[in-house]
This record gives C-alpha cells, structure tokens and sequence, in this order.
C-alpha cells in the first residue's frame, strides 16, 4: 500500500479519498524541517500547500518518493528541478481555486474604485467624510490584463460582464482564444498607455519578474489603479510606492507580496493601498476543492500511473494509462538495448512511431525510451527526469509519427546518433508484452529477457553450435535463441535470453570465434 505524508492542513474529505483509494495518508502537520528530514524517506507521496517547504534537503532524504502533490497553484516551496532530477513528479491544483482568485482580484478592484476600506475606518471612527471618498465607475473603463490564462479569463468574463473595456498582454494567448474570452491582445507598451486598471495573473518567472518595473510603471496612465493577486515580485514596491505618493498611480491593491509573511512593506501606509494577507485562494469551496484534487491525482499517480497536472511530467490520464502501459515498458527496454549498445557520447536520439501507437500520447513513450537509453550512463535516470537529463548534456530529442506500419499494428523505432553515426532498433507489442523486431535493420523477432547475450556475426556454418557450446561449458542455461541475417554468409544478430548474466571471460571467447565482429551483455 503506497504512503502519503499530509504535512500540511488538508479537508477531511481529501484524507478519505486517500483511504478509499487504498492509500495509506498519515497526518502530521507544522513538522519542523528537521522532523520533516526524518520521516520523509518513509514515504511514496507528499501532499503540501505552502507552508511545508520540499527544498533539496528534504527531496534528497526522500528516497521512496515518487509524487509531490501541491493542493493550490503556486509551487514556490517545492525544488521542482531537484525533485525532476530525482524523478519525482510534482503536481498541483491550477484550477480549484480558479474562481476564488479571480473573484478576489475583482474585489480588489472594487475596493480601490471606491476606496471602501478607508471608507469603512473613517465611518467606524465616528468620522462622516462623504466628500472625502470621492471614487470613479469601472463602467467603461480599459482593464488591462497582464497574463490571460485560466484566472485572467475569468477576470476577463466578469469584466465584460461591467461593461468594461478589457484588453491582455500575453505572449502565449492565441488570436482565437483571445476573441473567446472577450479581450484584445495587445503588446506591453500598448496595455501600459491606454489601461485605468491593471491587474497581474501570471506566474513568477526570470522574464516576468518586476515586469511591472519603475520604467514600465512611468508608462502608464495617470491615476491607473494597480492589481496584484498573483505573485509577489511582478511589481517593483518601492516604485510603486514613489508613484502613489507623487498621485500618478491612483491606488494599488496587494494580496500577494515579495517576502510574505509581510510584516513589513514599502508599500503599507500609502495612500489609497489596500493590502491582504494571501487570501486569493482563502474560500470554504476553493480550500475543499484544491484538497479534493490533489488528493484524487496523488492516488491516481500512485495506484495506476496516471499523471494530471504535472509540472514535470507528461499529463497521462486515467483512460491513456492502461493503453500505454505495455508501449512505456516497450519504450523503456528498447531504449535500454539503445544505450547498452552504443559506447561514445549520444549526440541525438531520435522515436519515430508508426500505427496505432502513433495515435497514443507518445510524450510518456519517448520520456521512457529516453530514460532506458541514459540509463546505462546515469543509473538513477528515470522517466521523470530522464528529459531535463538530456536537455543539461546537449542530446538533441526528436519525434516522427505516421499512422500506418507495413507489418505491424504498432512499431517504435529508436535511432541514437553519436559520433561513429547511427544505431536503430525497433520493437512491437504482442499480447501485451514487448519484442524486438529489428536491430542494425536485420528482422528477427526476439522477447525482452533480464539476461541477454548480443552477437553480430557473418552468417557461417557452426555458429550456433559453437556458440552453444561455450555457453554449456560455462553453465550459462539458454532461455530463448533467436537470429536475423542479411542473407546467408552475410551480416547476422543473434539474441540469445539467459537464465543468468555470462561472466566476462565467456563474452571474451565469444569474441574470439571466427567470424564474430561484437558480443555483449544486455540486462533488462
């Protein structure tokens, strides 16, 4: 039974799921680090929210573990690459908090329109100052969108639902989606000249960070209101706070900050500032929802394979995940004969997928034949890992697909390129279990055995039988025996599964019979 540590508060709900599902969730919230470090090697899955921080210290004491499930979106408190390249996926939750963060934007933006926080103090103090609080229409006004993905098309549609002008800067947003969720695409430079709103929904990355910079910020119109539920460190505070006090930003909303917990911040006691504390996602329904989720993925991964939501990994769904099964463990040994066959640096590989599994999700196959080819080098190499792997060594990865395959239903074919040039290989699924079926473009039609002995040799009379008996005199037992050719006396494989591994000094004399050009062991 796999096992979760819930380190973080999560809905009893979610914790029943776990149960149901038949995985084994303990509960153990506000762990120190050092408790954390203790424990956390016991475990298949972690499910967190922010507080519980994965850093590299905890993910390299983690030594069973295979998810990192985030209930909510941000991932700021998990080492995504430490964790890729210990072949952890890590998921979240984008969209069960969709709406509330959304919702919370346009709070925002009520709020400072109509400056009600100060309102609120000023009535509550005894003080009747309805000339003080003069505040302007959102109706007709340009809202600026700066990231337009599901949280900013939800703001979108409730914008246009003001009868507000919305226009997005979004380098990924599409013409089409742009005209389905009601916005105008637009540069940078054009949303900050024209928008008297502008409110952020975009991740924090190098090329997003301080995108609203005091450059950026002197562009904008005057009086502009600014909106910030997404991430701290999209907006330069001390900037912002220059531009509130000289009046050319009219007021500024904050949820989220640059370092949080924000006791303290440039920004507080500015005029017509309206500051909370990270409530973007703090709703009964988006709190049940996000728990729900990662609750239901983590046991999916778990229990079947299925990836959703993964930040580090191909999505498979519950559906794709039996379908792909055996062309994964195909993909994977496959590769695995690749990279047992080549002994220089691999420059490139290349999958190209022929048939019906030309039709599947061929992400996860090509991570997998990725990971069998590397891991001959890199042993702790898996199919989480295995891209990012091949991206830091300057592998080139490249995929074909054509639906139909002369003689096979489903045919994977895996190229590798390294400097003395190319080596194919190729395989197929019957009845559910993986077979070569050509190497060095010789046909053959051979089982994955834990053991093989790899020939090439001249097809010439004897081979067998000498092979065979060298393998007797050394006690080696043969499990299944098969062979390709070119034609008789010409270019020959011969892959020979045994019931143990042959010991060096026998691949040795396989080398030395005549007419033998390469013996090798392969392990599968």
């Amino acid at each position: 039974m796999p096992r979760v540590l819930i380190a973080d508060k999560l809905s009893p709900a979610a914790i029943e799921i776990f149960k149901q599902r038949g995985v084994d969730a303990d509960v153990k919230t506000g762990l120190s680090k050092e408790e954390l470090l203790k424990i956390i090697g016991d475990y298949d899955g972690l499910a967190v929210r922010s507080a519980t921080k994965a850093d590299k210290d905890v993910i390299a004491a983690a030594k069973n573990l295979k998810v990192i499930g985030r209930a909510g979106i941000g991932v700021d408190n998990v080492d995504i690459p430490a964790a890729t390249s210990k072949g952890i996926v890590v998921m979240n939750t984008p969209f069960g908090n969709s709406i509330t963060t959304a919702e919370h934007a346009i709070a925002m933006m009520f709020a400072l329109a109509r400056q009600l926080p100060a309102a609120d103090l000023s009535t509550q103090g005894g003080k009747w100052e309805k000339n003080r609080f003069m505040g302007v229409e959102l109706y007709a006004k340009t809202l600026g969108l700066i990231g337009a993905g599901n949280i900013g098309g939800i703001v979108a549609d409730r914008a246009n639902g003001l009868k507000m002008k919305v226009i997005a800067y979004d380098p990924f947003l599409s013409p089409e989606r742009a005209v389905e969720i009601g916005v105008e695409k637009v540069e940078l430079e054009d949303l900050l000249a024209r928008a008297d709103v502008i409110t952020l929904h975009t991740p924090l990355t190098d090329k997003t960070r301080n995108i609203l910079s005091a450059e950026n910020l002197a562009k904008t119109k005057k009086g502009v209101l600014v909106i910030n539920c997404a991430r701290g460190g999209l907006v330069d505070e001390a900037a912002l706070r220059k531009l509130l006090d000289e009046g050319h930003v009219g007021g500024a909303a904050f949820d989220v900050f640059v370092e949080e917990p924000a006791k303290e911040n440039v920004l507080f006691g500015a005029e017509n500032f309206v500051a909370t504390p990270h409530l973007g996602a703090s709703t009964l329904e988006a709190q049940e929802n996000v728990a729900l989720q990662v609750a239901e993925q983590m046991s999916d991964y778990l229990l079947t394979g299925a990836v959703s939501n993964a930040l580090n990994s191909p999505s498979v769904t519950a559906d794709e995940a039996p379908k792909l099964k055996p062309f994964v463990a195909l993909a994977e040994r496959l590769g695995a004969f690749a990279g047992q066959m080549v002994d220089v640096e691999v420059k490139a590989v290349d999958i190209a997928y022929e048939g019906e599994v030309a039709n599947l999700n061929t992400r996860p196959l090509t991570a997998a034949a990725l990971a069998g080819v590397l891991r001959p080098m890199l042993a702790e190499v898996n199919m989480v890992s295995a891209p990012a792997v091949a991206k830091d060594r300057g592998i080139t990865v490249s995929e074909s697909k054509q639906d139909d395959s002369p003689i096979y239903e489903s045919l994977v074919r895996i190229t590798v390129t390294t400097a003395l040039g190319k080596r194919s290989f190729a395989g197929t699924v019957v009845a559910g279990a993986p077979r070569i079926i050509e190497v060095k473009g010789m046909e053959l039609d051979a089982p994955f055995a834990p053991a093989m002995l790899y020939v090439n040799n001249l097809d010439k009379p004897g081979f067998i039988g000498a092979i065979g008996a060298l393998l007797a005199e050394k006690g080696v037992n043969i499990a299944t025996f098969n062979l390709g050719r070119v034609s008789a006396g010409e270019d020959a494989i011969a892959l020979i599964g045994v019931d143990q591994e042959a010991p060096e000094d026998l691949i040795a004399k396989v080398r030395d019979l005549p007419h033998v050009k390469e013996a090798r062991n392969l392990q599968f």
